[in-house]
């Protein structure tokens, strides 16, 4: 059903009173507020992690640049390189530019739209001059400006401009979310490619030492003190270890390659120079904080709270559809006539009118939308609160991996000095037959096995380190409050 008020006025412009009743409802309307609620976690959350450790050393709050606290240089420079080449970020920071654009343009819809208007025309009959008084030739200039007004009454614009708003506010926070797991998957493959490079320095020093082995068994042999089995045994080592090296040399290589991606490099060119002095990070303390405190902090929460708060807007959109719609419009201008050879004096002119708009009957179109949205919105919160559980699944295992791998690590490194010390006396008994290959081999193996698990557990604890870094948030204080659209998040109206 639409009803409409027209005023036309060609003497001048002259006061409008539907107009002026108009924007009493504008302003009234917009005075008119909904009032929010943030979206509840699926279950009451505990003050801390069951697996933090509360009597390890005070620790520092958590780092902004996490990286940074590895104290590698060259770990530091490879994540801001990622940072400004890499695709994943600046594929989110399109998506964030387009999700702003579509803000600015939703709330374009509350203001009015203004165009300008221009005519001429000219036109000559061409009969003869007693004719042309009722035929004249004319000529026509019009000039005049438009406006069209839709009058947001139950607030449909609105909520979609915010719906619009929050939508970019995920978008920033997606951002974010993408700078943390290039950042975090820069750091993984560093510290795969560095362990990698020791193991194979680790496999080949003792696979030199089989050799050298195999050398002495054959001298030994020569004087009949050693058998041909010795010598195929001591070999045999040797060979088993060389047939490590290319599986090591694939993962360097490999794991170069996903660096040059990550860079935004040519994957043909290597990254990163060996490192024979390369260190492994001192264990620090890392202080998760509250479970609560993710819901501000990790990215993806954040950017699943506010398409919370869209869908649940857009929710209120479609609601709006059922009330009356109001528009205005609007032209007035300037016009000059001529009729034959008279010139007119020039005339204003208005048109102003006001159009009503409201459903009646449209076969549950409108009921059928709510509907979609609304399942849309509890899609919505259903994936937040899915979100939330997962992140603290994240930091706990994470706490978990980092304090059980601690323990593993000391057992191991006390391990392998044990081992280097009986390898010593093993190779000096040997020397002196009062033990024979085997026995060497054995212990040989033995040092190999568990210099490897060494290093395999110094990997382990700077995967744990990213890991949890990288489940508690980053620390990323700018997803918090990085735009003035992150207040519209998670926000549902009532």
């Amino acid at each position: 059903m639409t009803l409409a008020l027209r005023r036309h006025h060609d003497a001048g412009i002259g006061p409008s009173r539907p107009a002026a009743a108009v924007l009493a409802v504008l302003i009234l309307s917009a005075c008119s507020t909904t009032a929010p609620r943030a979206p509840a976690p699926p279950v009451p959350l505990a003050a801390t992690f069951s697996n933090d450790n509360p009597a390890a050393p005070e620790a520092a709050p958590l780092d902004d640049a996490w990286w940074e606290g590895f104290g590698d240089a060259t770990l530091v420079r490879l994540v801001k390189e990622a940072w400004s080449a890499n695709q994943e970020v600046a594929i989110a920071l399109q998506r964030v530019g387009q999700a702003r654009a579509g803000a600015d343009a939703q709330a374009s819809r509350l203001w009015p739209t203004v165009g300008v208007q221009a005519a001429a025309s000219h036109s000559q009959s061409g009969v003869p001059e007693p004719v042309k008084q009722g035929l004249p030739d004319t000529r026509v200039l019009r000039a005049g400006v438009d406006v069209a007004w839709e009058i947001d009454l139950a607030g449909g614009v609105r909520a979609a401009r915010d719906a619009a708003q929050a939508d970019a506010a995920a978008a920033a926070a997606g951002m974010q979310g993408a700078r943390l797991l290039v950042a975090s998957e820069v750091a993984r493959q560093y510290f795969v490619l560095r362990s990698a490079e020791e193991r194979l320095r680790i496999v080949q020093a003792l696979a030199a030492a089989q050799r050298q082995t195999a050398v002495r068994v054959g001298s030994r042999l020569r004087e009949g003190q050693a058998s041909a089995f010795d010598l195929d045994r001591a070999r045999a080592e040797a060979d088993a270890l060389d047939a490590q090296v290319p599986a090591l040399r694939m993962l360097v290589g490999t794991t170069q390659t996903k660096l040059a991606v990550l860079l935004g490099r040519n994957p043909s060119v290597p990254v990163v120079d060996a490192d024979s002095a390369f260190a492994w990070p001192a264990a620090r303390a890392i202080a998760p904080g509250q479970p609560s405190e993710l819901l501000r902090r990790r990215p993806d929460l954040v950017a699943a709270d506010a398409r919370v708060g869209a869908e649940a807007l857009r929710s209120a959109e479609a609601r709006a559809q059922w009330w009356p719609k109001v528009f205005l419009s609007a032209l007035v201008g300037r016009q000059d006539l001529r009729l034959n050879a008279l010139d007119l004096a020039p005339v204003h002119f208005s048109n102003v009118a006001l159009a009503f708009a409201a459903p009646i009957f449209n076969a549950g179109r409108i009921d059928a939308g709510i509907r979609v949205q609304s399942a849309r919105a509890d899609e919505a919160l259903l994936a937040w609160q899915k979100a939330v559980l997962v992140a603290v699944q994240e930091v706990e295992d994470s706490l978990l991996v980092r304090s059980q791998e601690a323990e593993r690590h000391a057992a191991l490194a006390l391990t392998v000095e044990n081992r280097r010390r009986s390898l010593q006396r093993a190779e000096s008994l040997q020397r002196e037959g009062q033990i024979d290959l085997l026995v060497l081999l054995d212990v040989q193996r033995s040092v190999l096995a568990s210099e490897l698990a060494l290093s395999d557990s110094r990997l382990q604890q700077a995967l744990a380190d990213v890991q949890l870094y990288k489940a508690l948030g980053g620390g990323l204080p700018q997803v918090q409050a990085s735009t003035d659209m992150t207040s519209l998040a998670a926000r549902t109206p009532q």
